[in-house]
């Protein structure tokens, strides 16, 4: 996902540790700070639909319907900020609000709030409206509770002067607003009015933990009605009058330019209405999609190559490990690595090689944009950024950002896609919709093959390691090089989180591990290539937990320890990891299969079958996995996964089970089997058939632990990816005895048990 911009929030790590710039920057200030706060009720029907758009709040006037409205049929709508893309932040967000507003929940509904940075910005994002970084709880947690605890004040204000009472014997409940010692009480609706015209209390009360009803407990999402019956909209349900659809032919190779076009044949094609250029290629106009789609197939192109990238997956790899072998830039060090390796009893190495990866969300990228009479602009997207499309929508349209409305509508998944830096599918539909004249609303729809070849992937990375133990196993000196390309550099974020020439997004998860290292030194080698590259689910932990969990151990069994045991002696400044490990350890039935007399090997119930451990800080949370795995000669069947997770307060716990659950489901493709490679520069995989999914039967039974907690509730769309692929690994690794680092696992090296 994407990154948090500002001051690095601080951590448990021990005091004296240097550390990166970090994405989550800001996070603790925006969860404790007070913020501006318009509360506003809206008197009147909620259920009004902009056509197949779902409700259209891009027009609604800022004031007074910041956050909450109030209709006449009780019926309560929490305006949200972000977007949902299927990690039921919506009604996590609605939750906060209605608990210190003491509405019934059955009364709650949720609208996507119009793009306005000034009213919706992510506080952990700056002046920023956008999604990511796991987020959306974290920064708006004291928010909403003030929006909710505001609205209820004026409220309770709103009937004590109808019913002439003192407002402190009012009491509020599910709805229903009460004065015990008369008799009297209503319902929200009937004071709806009233209530907009008192004063916005600016520091209301907010509840005590123990008066929550709705925060902590088990609640029904507020989608999953709609998006059973199907009439939740998405992106891909727009229609708008007039409309054409769009597709866009893009050169094969990443840096190569349009030559030559003949579009003699594609404009002969049934339904297609014109062929225009744009900067990123050739857009095909059409009807339909399929129309479009055949029209682009009879496009004849020639494209430039002369700065394209031709390389092959291989060389890629062979230029990642000559540049390992140099000196890079230092992202953190402290004491003598070299040193401490060069006294050391025991010293191990080890090198993972990790690939790109495709975010391949359900619903593939697409948006439809028009012009309106008025001369603005309007996009219907699950729009993931919303600031920063307005403005690459208005440089290309020619117009100022204000004049671009934006519709947000559910999402089919992201986990990072829809939030690029350059408002990429945006930014082809304001241009088609330029190149054909503004007089029809233009639909960009990508096709999957265009999704998997598209690029912005997850950066391929490669991590060299190098360590030293004491004749007790204790770590003397730790030397870690790795090697990516920077997400962040080249784009209009690099002022704010790259810190001498360190992506904090490339070495998050290593560069300041929470592991009590005497000595080490952390480098790493900004590769440039034509590539595009972006934050994928977890983001530079997707491959930084991978290498620090599996060589931690690599030294947990070479110094002869339990690697649980080993873990926590390392982590005595990391009260929180170390709790989530106890807790995962502890449920996952751990110390009953460590070394038993006839047992095979610690960690093993039977022969090919064994348990490994990781733990893992991300996004501000806490995650520990055990995974219990059953391995034999090319093959791997992992059998179950016991997480444990600290976010904080747990907002809600059955959303919090479900993101686990689905962060499972989505890192086990790319730990058994998925890869973008490239052969000539030319991305190989093209569909699910070569970038499969995880299937249901792979599925392993996922128990989720939740450590309880006080703390400012964090996020947990991300923080679950992380620890899969390292506990998968080393379990594989007590399961046979042989070590599987790069990923995806080379499953096809185990040898029989």
């Amino acid at each position: 996902m994407v990154h948090v911009l500002g001051a690095k929030r601080p951590s448990e790590r021990a005091p004296e540790r240097p550390s990166a710039p970090s994405r989550r920057a800001f996070l603790a200030g925006a969860a404790t700070a007070g913020t501006a706060l318009v509360v506003g009720f809206h008197l009147g029907s909620s259920g009004a639909r902009a056509e197949a758009a779902g409700p259209d709040l891009s027009k609604v006037p800022a004031k007074p319907n910041a956050f909450v409205r109030i209709a006449a049929d009780d019926s309560v709508t929490v305006v949200i900020k972000h977007l949902d893309m299927g990690q039921g932040n919506t009604t996590g967000l609605a939750t906060i609000l209605a608990d210190e507003l003491d509405a019934d929940w059955a009364q709650v509904r949720t609208a996507f709030a119009p793009a306005d940075a000034s009213l919706y910005n992510n506080l952990a994002f700056g002046p920023i409206q956008g999604t990511g970084g796991s987020t959306a709880v974290a920064n708006s947690w004291i928010q909403l509770r003030k929006a909710g605890a505001a609205a209820r004040a004026m409220l309770v204000s709103a009937a004590a002067a109808a019913w002439q009472v003192p407002a402190a014997e009012i009491t509020v409940q599910k709805g229903v607003i009460r004065h015990a010692a008369s008799g009297k009480e209503a319902r929200f609706g009937a004071f709806a009015a009233a209530a907009a015209a008192q004063p916005v209390p600016e520091t209301p009360r907010l509840k005590e933990p123990g008066e929550w009803t709705l925060i902590g407990t088990k609640l029904p999402r507020l989608d999953s009605a709609a998006k059973t019956d199907g009439s939740a909209v998405y992106a891909l349900d727009i229609r708008r009058p007039n409309q054409l659809t769009a597709v866009v032919a893009r050169p094969p190779r990443f840096g190569a330019a349009l030559r030559s076009l003949d579009d003699a044949a594609a404009r002969k094609v049934a339904g297609v209405v014109d062929v225009v250029r744009i900067p990123m290629g050739v857009a095909v106009v059409a009807r339909d999609t399929w129309s479009a789609m055949k029209g682009r197939e009879a496009l004849r192109i020639t494209w430039d190559d002369a700065g394209a990238d031709r390389r092959s997956s291989e060389q890629q790899l062979a230029e990642y490990k000559a540049l390992a072998a140099k000196p890079g830039l230092v992202a953190a060090r402290q004491g003598d690595a070299a040193g401490g390796i060069k006294g050391a009893a025991k010293v191990l190495e080890a090198e993972f090689a990790f690939p790109f990866l495709a975010h391949a969300p359900m619903e593939v990228l697409n948006a439809t944009i028009e012009k309106a009479a008025d001369g603005t602009y309007l996009i219907h997207a699950g729009s993931q950024f919303q600031t920063i499309e307005q403005v690459v929508a208005a440089q290309i349209l020619g117009t100022t950002p204000d004049r671009i409305r934006i519709n947000t509508v559910w999402a089919g998944g992201s986990f990072g896609r829809r939030a690029t830096t350059s408002a990429d599918y945006i930014a082809e539909a304001g241009a088609i919709l330029k190149a054909t004249g503004e007089g029809r609303p233009i639909h960009l729809v990508w096709t999957r093959e265009d999704d998997i070849t598209g690029g912005y992937y997850r950066p391929a990375a490669y991590h060299r390691i190098r360590a030293g133990l004491d004749a007790a196993g204790a770590i003397t000196g730790w030397e870690h090089t790795l090697v990516g390309k920077s997400i962040l550099i080249g784009t209009p974020m690099e002022a704010m989180l790259v810190k001498d020439g360190v992506d904090a997004t490339t070495v998050e998860g290593a560069a300041d591990t929470p592991y009590a290292l005497p000595a080490y030194r952390f480098e790493v080698h900004n590769v440039r290539d034509a590539v595009p590259v972006l934050w994928w689910r977890s983001v530079g932990h997707s491959h930084t937990a991978q290498a620090m969990e599996v060589f931690i151990d690599e030294l947990a069994h070479a110094a002869g320890k339990d690697p649980v045991a080993y873990r926590l002696g390392l982590l005595q400044k990391a009260p929180r990891l170390s709790g989530a490990l106890r807790l995962a350890a502890e449920k996952a039935g751990w110390s009953e299969r460590q070394e038993k007399p006839g047992q095979a090997k610690p960690g093993q119930a039977k022969p090919g079958q064994g348990l490994g451990v990781a733990a893992h800080e991300s996004f501000g949370s806490y995650v520990a996995m055990v995974a219990d795995v059953t391995a034999e000669a090319g093959k791997v069947k992992v059998n179950r996964i016991v997480a444990a997770v600290d976010v904080g307060v747990p907002v809600n716990p059955d959303v919090i089970r479900a993101q686990v659950e689905g962060a499972v489901g989505f890192a086990l493709s790319s730990v058994l089997r998925n890869r973008i490679t490239f052969r000539d520069g030319v991305v190989q995989e093209t569909n699910f058939d070569a970038y499969e999914p995880t299937r249901m039967s792979e599925m392993p039974r996922v128990e989720v632990h939740i450590v309880p907690s006080r703390e400012a509730p964090t996020g947990i769309g991300e923080p679950g990816v992380p620890t899969l692929a390292p506990a998968i690994a080393n379990a594989i690794f007590a399961a046979t005895g042989q070590r599987l680092r790069s990923l995806p696992l080379d499953l096809a090296a185990l040898r029989g048990v």
